[in-house]
């Protein structure tokens, strides 16, 4: 069986050195600020100075990888002997994917001895890191690419995503709410829980009022959908408010026995969108 590469994108908020160990290629998708002319990736600026400029009222616009990024990592890889599979972000959010899939079918016409396939995960975060996880142990375990492929798409629906923001002008700015919803919505201190779809988008399903609430009613979801409470594969990203994460993975492990295996942040690209304070649970689950 010849040798192939899983390749993905900075939107799966995994450290840079758990994709490594996994044998992840990644390409990072990139944000400037407003009034700046550099682009920045996630590894160009820490979490921590990202969300205080956002607080400060900073304003990150992204930008998705292009078909020649895609083209200059996946021909590297051909090069070198390997076949590639790309697990990507979000059809639903981003252009990253199809710009991927541009860049396999380019390359497949020159380098017709070489399987360069892409896979849309409909997935976001820590919920695309979820499935990009699970599809490496299934190429450890001796899975062929076809295999590791048909894999995600079979899975990836079974990926939750629940999650909550704690300031409603990031979502106004990015068009999920109008200003009046955003202007009174913060002053009642009304919390929204979003989840993505099966199509990969971003959709709002209920509205509480508190922090504390939003994050009861996150934990509500695992008990109605988890597959294995106890034992399953539960990740949890936040937006420079590890202290909530941590009251959210204590919830879960008082609840249902359940232990958080990766606490991780929202990166950079993502943050650009839900602002800090954004608080996300995924699991594998009876559906979305």
């Amino acid at each position: 069986m010849r040798n192939y590469v899983i390749c993905s994108d900075s939107a799966c908020d995994l450290k840079k050195e758990f994709l490594s160990e996994l044998g992840v290629a990644t390409t990072p998708l990139t944000f400037r600020f407003n009034g700046e002319d550099k682009e920045y990736s996630n590894d160009d600026m820490d979490v921590k100075t990202f969300y205080d400029r956002m607080r400060a009222g900073e304003v990150a616009k992204t930008a998705a990888v292009n078909v020649d990024g895609f083209v200059k990592m996946f021909e590297e890889i051909i090069k070198e002997g390997n076949d590639v599979l790309y697990i990507g972000f979000s059809s639903g959010l981003s252009t990253t994917y199809n710009s991927a899939r541009l860049a396999s079918i380019q390359l497949s016409e020159k380098y017709p001895d070489s399987k360069i396939i892409a896979v849309d995960t409909l997935a976001a975060s820590a919920g695309f890191g979820l499935i990009l996880y699970l599809a490496c142990q299934k190429k450890a375990e001796g899975a062929n690419i076809e295999e590791v492929a048909e894999f995600v798409m079979n899975n990836r629906l079974s990926v939750c995503h629940f999650f909550t923001v704690d300031d409603l002008v990031y979502l106004k700015r990015g068009g999920r709410i109008s200003p009046t919803a955003a202007f009174v919505g913060n002053l009642l201190g009304i919390k929204p829980v979003l989840h993505v779809d099966n199509a990969g988008h971003l959709i709002n399903i209920s509205k509480v009022r508190g922090r504390r609430a939003a994050l009861t009613a996150i934990a509500d979801k695992y008990g109605e959908l988890a597959l294995d409470k106890e034992n399953g594969l539960v990740y949890i990203s936040h937006g420079d408010c590890l202290a909530d994460a941590e009251l959210l993975a204590g919830m879960l492990k008082e609840r249902y026995g359940a232990s958080v295996k990766v606490i991780t942040d929202v990166g950079t690209v993502i943050g650009a969108h839900s602002g800090p304070g954004t608080l996300a649970l995924f699991f594998l689950g009876k559906e979305r």
